[in-house]
């Protein structure tokens, strides 16, 4: 693929428009789901400190991310010199939806309410549909895609209907 430019914007570039960056996976959120791949991968317990090794995260960060993911019931978690984590479910059980809302909350939402709760008036009455659409094709992908088909690059087609269009992996920029 040759060189791309959008509106003056050229490959290396970052533009910010208006007050607010592009939509993001928070750092909490692609932290837990490396440190769980890593733990699914492992045959026993394993201590934060070795999951911040592994995928080189701060470890204080992670310790508190694995708490969330106990109190979530993502992991269990044994002290001791044979303590560390495991995985609650099989690897196979646990989808990263579940995960991204144990350490993020709901999917999709706008200004921190869920979508279907908005009303809007004028001309941005159909805005509402435009928001459960979004959270719809969230979930369309992380609810239908585990751990164990992450660690395998097993991944459903779910995923690779949009990984294997091309137009998939361009970044816009306005």
């Amino acid at each position: 693929m040759g060189s791309v430019e959008v509106l003056g914007v050229t490959p290396g570039s970052v533009t910010t428009v208006g007050q607010n960056g592009p939509m993001q996976i928070p750092a909490k959120a692609e932290y837990a789901i490396r440190a769980l791949l890593t733990l699914a991968a492992s045959d026993g317990s394993v201590s934060a400190e070795h999951l911040a090794q592994e995928q080189e995260l701060p470890a204080k960060f992670l310790g508190a991310i694995m708490s969330d993911l106990r109190r979530g019931g993502v992991v269990t978690s044994q002290r001791g010199p044979e303590g560390g984590f495991r995985l609650a479910k099989d690897p196979d059980e646990i989808v990263i939806a579940d995960i991204l809302r144990v350490v993020s909350g709901p999917m999709a939402g706008v200004r921190g309410m869920r979508p279907e709760t908005l009303n809007y008036g004028g001309e941005a009455t159909h805005l509402r549909d435009v928001w459960v659409a979004v959270r719809a094709a969230l979930r369309e992908v992380l609810e239908h895609v585990t751990l164990g088909q992450v660690l395998r690059g097993d991944l459903p087609l779910a995923v690779t209907r949009f990984t294997n269009d091309p137009d998939a992996w361009i970044t816009r920029v306005i």
